[in-house]
């Protein structure tokens, strides 16, 4: 384990209050939050975790306008279901707070009323988009249009919701205004921006070299690639100016004489609410705030999805290093998507999981649906839930794996030493001490990949002991042994019970009711993580009662999820026919290798290319690829992909292109990367 930092404050995007919660927020800034918080808690580390409601933006103005009511009620309305959300997903917060608070309006306009005194923003007039029929001027959410990186045609101003682009209205193409439908005209106003390319050259040394003001800050190797490489491509392609205020009558309002009908920008307003949380937590508990932002001791991590790194990783750390006196983030782990049964989630669509019908739907289930969403995590690269899938996790591996072991010990123990931990003679065999050793470094791994923001290959750690003792329990047979040999029998179950005690330990973060059910029943509640790795219940303990761990999930009931996604799931997807058949030497002589994209730019004079430098692990080499028109540059670099390594090199717009990625075309006309499984290294061979 690394050198740990005196506190760790954990923030999770803060959710728009203006929808429900569905498993893609889940997976992306919830879970891996929740699972790092517990882990750290179990090693009675001080950490605090904030999260809370954003409750301002034209999203919310735009929902409220659809449905005939005030942003107040919309967002009252949804900060209570999405709590409720979280709750019955066991998702627990040291403190969740609210951005419609007085508090927070009177901390976010000090914020800025301090970065204005410090020549932090610049005030001009320019040229915005405005409605001639609704006679307002338009914020970014109130435009729609089509995408210049992938052309889908119901874009928003600020964002495209289907690759994930950050945008400025002026990008969109064929733009109309979501209030009237009506073209958009221009007109001059009065805004305050942030000047984002004075901050080029110190961005660049914090995020690649883990600098600060010339100090060491952190390890920019503990970031992930995707999150530097989006971050590299925005600073390489120049940074912009971006408003900080809007001309909106919902949010905090600009405290400066003159700017009635003027609002702060959601993006300096949102991340503030960090900082309200915490001191709002702070309040409630009799602690100072201060130490967890401003103390150098103090590690800082946002956890949250991809589309918000660039808020997160550049606008917020301008923000806080022009005030002067905050800590900029040591790291944000931000996630990949979450897709749906083959498709992206879409809330318009309601192609969703949504967190609170799951909670109804299987009433006290919380730890199968975390546990299969930290199964398929989209650490990497984008990741897909199918109801099918989810299925067979449950029945495979926590119902046949975890609870068939865990039953069968309680059984065994009930039934040959009438419900207590039996004693042990210490004569152990190899098979034992193999179990042992796996037991004793079983912790270390877990806790190493979480504090590595690797949720995915902590758990199997985690569940590779179960299966290790499962596969023990089958394999040395103690009910067969103890009619002749009574004192191995009696050891094999000791074993087995402490391999119990301590899994209950591992998955606790990942499982919290079922690791509580496990430790109540073997009497070590309350232990600390770093308890676990040796005999954790004593000879002669009594075990409580157990029940069944995980019911089996039916067909009837994954056929009830699939019916309410809609007419999709009832058949099979309408494919290109099947390629001639071909021989495995042909195969053979194909070089297929894992890359890793360094930098990506357009081909000039090619709307569908984009040229790729990409890393084999035995050389560097240009690419090009036709893939623009579906991602930006931005998008692409820190991505490991799938190359074609020994493709003759061919000129393509005077560039040479050594090589082919490959991509999988979806239905709907798309592209994807083929990708490999985390792990993978550039070099890597795919046979």
């Amino acid at each position: 384990m690394s050198e740990q930092p005196a506190r760790t404050l954990v923030t999770s995007a803060l959710p728009y209050a203006n929808g429900p919660i569905h498993i893609g927020h889940i997976a992306g800034a919830y879970l891996p939050a929740d699972l790092y918080v517990r882990y750290l808690r179990a090693r009675k580390r001080d950490v605090v975790w904030v999260c809370g409601s954003d409750e301002h933006g034209a999203a919310i103005t735009l929902r409220a306008r659809k449905e005939g009511t005030t942003p107040r009620a919309i967002v009252d309305r949804y900060h209570e279901e999405m709590q409720g959300a979280f709750r019955g997903l066991d998702i627990d917060f040291d403190h969740y707070d609210r951005t419609s608070s007085a508090e927070h309006h009177e901390f976010a306009q000090s914020f800025f009323l301090d970065l204005l005194e410090k020549g932090a923003f610049t005030e001009e007039t320019r040229q915005q988009f405005y409605d001639p029929i609704e006679q307002q001027f338009l914020a970014d959410r109130y435009i729609q249009g089509a995408c210049p990186k992938c052309a889908h045609e119901k874009a928003f101003g600020d964002q495209c919701e289907k690759c994930g682009s950050a945008l400025s209205p002026e990008e969109l193409i064929g733009p109309k205004s979501t209030l009237s439908g009506a073209t958009p005209e221009m007109r001059e106003t009065t805004l305050w921006y942030l000047p984002m390319d004075r901050h080029e050259d110190w961005l660049r040394e914090y995020l690649e070299q883990g600098k600060l003001d010339g100090e060491v800050h952190h390890d920019p190797k503990a970031w992930k690639a995707h999150v530097l490489g989006q971050c590299r491509s925005w600073i390489d392609g120049g940074l912009q100016s971006r408003a900080m205020t809007r001309d909106l009558d919902w949010g905090v309002p600009v405290p400066v004489e003159g700017a009635d009908g003027k609002v702060l920008y959601v993006w300096l307003d949102a991340p503030l609410g960090y900082i309200t949380a915490t001191r709002n937590w702070a309040a409630k508990k009799g602690v100072d705030w201060e130490p967890y932002w401003k103390d150098k001791d103090t590690q800082l991590v946002h956890f949250i999805g991809k589309d918000n790194i660039v808020f997160h990783c550049i606008i917020f750390p301008i923000l806080l290093k022009e005030q002067g006196e905050y800590l900029l983030p040591h790291n944000v782990p931000a996630n990949e998507f979450m897709n749906l049964e083959g498709d992206k989630i879409s809330t318009s669509r309601n192609w969703a999981v949504w967190a609170s019908e799951y909670v109804q739907d299987f009433d006290g289930r919380s730890d199968e649906m975390r546990y299969v969403l930290a199964s398929i995590m989209p650490e990497q690269k984008d990741a897909e839930f199918t109801w099918e899938d989810f299925q067979s996790r449950v029945n495979n591996e926590l119902a046949d794996v975890l609870g068939n072991f865990v039953n069968r010990v309680f059984v065994l123990t009930g039934k040959f030493h009438g419900g207590k931990v039996p004693g042990a003679s210490g004569q152990w065999t190899d098979v034992d001490e193999a179990l042992l050793s796996l037991m004793k470094g079983t912790p270390e791994a877990v806790g190493e990949a979480i504090e590595r923001y690797r949720f995915r290959e902590a758990l199997q750690h985690a569940m590779g002991l179960v299966r290790a003792g499962n596969k023990y329990l089958t394999e040395e047979e103690p009910w067969k042994v103890a009619k002749t040999d009574p004192v191995r029998a009696a050891d094999i179950l000791h074993l087995a019970l402490q391999v119990t005690a301590n899994a209950a330990v591992v998955l606790a973060p990942f499982l919290p009711k079922t690791a509580a059910r496990l430790t109540d029943a073997l009497g070590t509640s309350g232990l600390p993580w770093d308890a676990a790795g040796g005999s954790l219940v004593p000879e002669g303990q009594p075990l409580g009662p157990l029940p069944i761990l995980f019911e089996k999930i039916t067909d009837e009931q994954v056929a009830e999820q699939q019916a309410k996604m809609g007419p999709e799931l009832e058949g099979m997807r309408d494919v290109e026919p099947e390629k001639d058949e071909t021989t495995f030497d042909d195969f053979q002589s194909m070089d297929l290798r894992v890359a890793e994209v360094l930098s990506a730019e357009k081909v000039k004079g090619a709307d569908k290319l984009l040229q790729l430098i990409v890393r084999t692990g035995y050389d560097e080499r240009t690419v090009v690829s036709g893939i623009a028109e579906h991602f930006s540059p931005e998008e692409v670099v820190g991505r490991r992909v799938v190359l074609l390594a020994n493709l003759a090199p061919r000129k393509i717009r005077g560039v040479v292109s050594q090589g082919m990625v490959l991509m999988a075309s979806t239905e709907d006309g798309g592209l994807r990367f083929v990708t490999p499984e985390e792990g993978a290294e550039p070099g890597d061979i795919i046979r």
